[in-house]
This record gives C-alpha cells, structure tokens and sequence, in this order.
C-alpha cells in the first residue's frame, strides 16, 4: 500500500481548492492511504470528502510542543509520500521531522509561493503568473514529478451528518439563488447596495444568505425583500453553508470559500472577481465576472488600498444589471 500525506493547514478557500488533488491521488496510486494534516478548526470542511482517510488535527494552541509531537507520530505512520501544500515554517518543521533525508522516501513535493513573482506583482505591478491565476490548478502541478497529472472532477459522494441533510435536504427550493455577499478584506466585496439592487431586479426569485456572525451588512441585504430573501449570516457552521452550497441552483459570490466549493462541488456559480491574484475558479460550472482594467489584479487575498479616483472600480463596473441578465440566461 502507498501511503501519502498532504500538509495544509488553513484557510478554507485554499483547502477546498487543494482538495482538487484527491481523485488525481487515487487513480495514479491503485492502493493507496492518503492523510491529511489540518488545523483542527479546518477538520469540518475536509471531512466531506471520503476520500481522505485519516485527518489529522493540529491545534495551534499546542503551539510548538504540540507540533513536535503530532510530527513524532506523523514519522511512525511511514509515508511513501509528503505534498507540503502549504509551505510555511510549521510544515518546514513537520517535514524535517518526517523526511529528514533527501532522494529517499518519504519523497516531497512543495507547492512554492513564488516569492520572487509575488513581489514583481504587488511591488512593481509586473504579473508573471498565469492570467487566469486558477488556485486549483496550482496545486495539482506540483504533483506531476510523481506521474499525477489527470484529476478527475467527476466524485459526488459528498459525506454530511444526517442531522445536516435533515434539516436543509428541502430548504433550498428551484427558485432559489444562494448569495455569499461577504469575504474576509472588504476590497474583494461587491458593493451591499449592488446585492440589494440584484434582488430587487429578480423578483421573481428567492434568496439565501450565507455568512459570517459579523456580517451584520447582510441584514440590509435582506431588507431589500423581507419576504423573499433568507438571511443566515452567522446561523450556519461551515459544514452546513457547504451543504447548501452543494444544493443550490445557483451561487453568486465573489472570491470566497463557498465559491471555491461550488467549484468544487461543479455547482452553477458566477464569480465576481475583482482586485484578488490567486482566487480564481478552475472547473467549468463557474463563470467568471470582471472588469478588464490594468491594474488588477493589485493584491494577495484583498488587503491594501485600491489606488483609483472610482474605489473598488474592478467590483463597481460589475453591474447588478449585468448579473441579473446572466442569472435570467442561466435558470431561464
């Protein structure tokens, strides 16, 4: 039996991108026992898949003590295979600990963050990587030194609680549209009243909010048709989101993990891509939005200051108008 261990520990957009690498795993290894390490707070979302056999949780409240030790038990499990996914100081350490030899198993494999392009892109506005920069697609490459270059997208055996599929299996009704209005930096968000415009422009459809419990700004969201529009900001776990993503009709959202997992999932989505390099959807169920401008893409993950006389011009010029009609043309 091959045994294979992925390293990536957070955060959720770029674990559910990483999770693309699974079905290229299994058909390149016959018999193989893929693990996986995690920050313990990231276990819900890996757990979906069934694919992965053991999960491993680190928690970072252990800090470096607990490290060491779960890279002691890490060892004993013998891995043919290590894929640091992340490429930080915690899986520099796991892999000096588990692989301390080169040219001999465990072999390795790193996905590299390119610091050199990073800093030609946000420092001197030279873009040297792939436009489109596709997040799934950059983490299978790594894998080719070892023969996995075909990754099947075809899986649909999902694994959620029944308790979960009990209670949302009948929420998310034909004309129903999920909305993921948030994301973590505000740059990467579409403006709240272009939301409250779109659900205005559809009214024959109904919506689903989802989002975080700071998300307050989804209420105004909601007021724009109380009676159509559900907003479930901050009342769902990630699993539960995950699984109304996984039901959904449609999915509008910008560069989030919810729009990673509808690609995922190949669920219809349009994504409305703005400033952000690495978010951008690889699978053909999701539709990219944007607005061509030279400047973009101008940051990382959406932090910084958008540096133009009209703010946030690449999400602005994204017209709820323009949505509406590919929202029409989708569902008909």
């Amino acid at each position: 039996m091959t045994k294979f261990l992925i390293i990536r520990f957070s955060s959720i957009g770029d674990i559910i991108q990483c999770m693309g690498i699974i079905g290229g795993i299994r058909e390149r290894f016959a018999d193989v026992e893929i693990h996986w390490i995690t920050r313990k707070d990231m276990v819900g979302t890996l757990s979906m898949d069934g694919r992965i056999d053991k999960i491993w949780a680190f928690d970072k409240e252990t800090g470096l003590a607990g490290l060491l030790k779960m890279a002691a038990d890490l060892r004993k499990e013998h891995f043919d295979y290590i894929y640091d996914a992340h490429s930080n100081i915690r899986s520099n350490i796991l892999k000096l600990i588990v692989s301390p030899l080169p040219f001999v198993k465990p072999y390795v494999a790193l996905r590299s963050k390119e610091r050199g392009k990073r800093f030609l892109l946000f420092k001197l506005g030279i873009n040297h990587f792939d436009k489109p920069f596709r997040g799934m697609v950059s983490f299978q490459k790594p894998l080719k030194k070892w023969g996995i270059t075909h990754f099947p997208d075809n899986y649909h055996d999902w694994h959620f609680p029944d308790e979960i599929r009990s209670k949302y299996e009948n929420f998310v009704t034909k004309d129903m549209i999920t909305l993921v209005p948030s994301a973590n930096w505000e740059m990467k968000r579409w403006p709240v009243s272009y939301w409250k415009e779109l659900v205005a422009l559809l009214p024959e459809y109904r919506f689903v909010i989802l989002a975080g419990p700071k998300d307050t700004f989804c209420e105004e969201i909601r007021s724009a048709a109380p009676e159509r529009v559900v907003n479930l900001a901050g009342q769902t776990s990630l699993m539960e989101s995950s699984y109304i993503v996984l039901c959904s009709n449609l999915v509008i959202s910008a560069d989030t993990g919810f729009m990673h997992a509808a690609d995922l999932f190949r669920v219809p989505a349009f994504a409305l891509m703005g400033p952000t390099a690495f978010g951008f959807p690889t699978g053909p169920t999701v539709e990219i939005l944007e607005t061509a401008l030279p400047c973009r893409p101008c940051t990382k993950d959406g932090r910084g200051k958008c540096k133009l006389a009209v703010y946030q011009k690449c999400m602005v010029d994204i017209t709820p108008q323009q949505v509406a009609e590919k929202i029409i043309a989708s569902l008909g």
